[in-house]
């Protein structure tokens, strides 16, 4: 009989380029790009905006509010410490300001996660340096 051991999800890794987005989301506050030139919004971060081309861009806090555009149900395991929460769901939140972001819905059963519920965001401490935003049903 083998024992199962527990295993660490995965941690993302800080580029100096996401560090202001975590650094953020350590102090439970959600930001995304901003063009500094046109206004777009932005995420993930990109050196050039999509709109305007210009390189000129900054960090600018959301809501953490927005909706459920489109998700998927993960079946296999890519990696073991995910293997008691299959399946899972994969979602991608439109943020109420226009960008989107994958994601995960937490304290959302499967068969309540539909495309346009209403979610706020929420904030889970993985690590003293990782804080990930998360989703979670809106409260009414």
């Amino acid at each position: 009989m083998s024992e199962r051991v527990a295993v660490a999800k995965p941690l993302p890794r800080i580029t100096p380029e996401l560090e202001p987005f975590f650094a953020a989301a350590r102090n439970h506050e959600l930001v995304v790009q901003r063009c500094r030139s046109c206004g777009q919004l932005r995420f993930p971060a990109r050196e050039v905006c999509p709109k305007c081309w210009s390189t000129e861009r900054e960090w600018t806090p959301v809501s953490g509010r927005g909706e459920v555009f489109s998700f998927y149900w993960m079946h296999q395991k890519y990696h073991p410490a995910f293997a008691d929460e299959l399946p899972y769901a994969v979602v991608v939140v439109q943020l109420e300001e226009g960008p989107r972001m994958a994601t995960n819905v937490l304290g959302c059963s499967h068969d309540e996660l539909r495309i346009g519920m209403p979610v706020e965001v929420t904030f889970e401490e993985r690590s003293p340096e990782i804080t990930l935003p998360q989703f979670r049903p809106a409260a009414r």
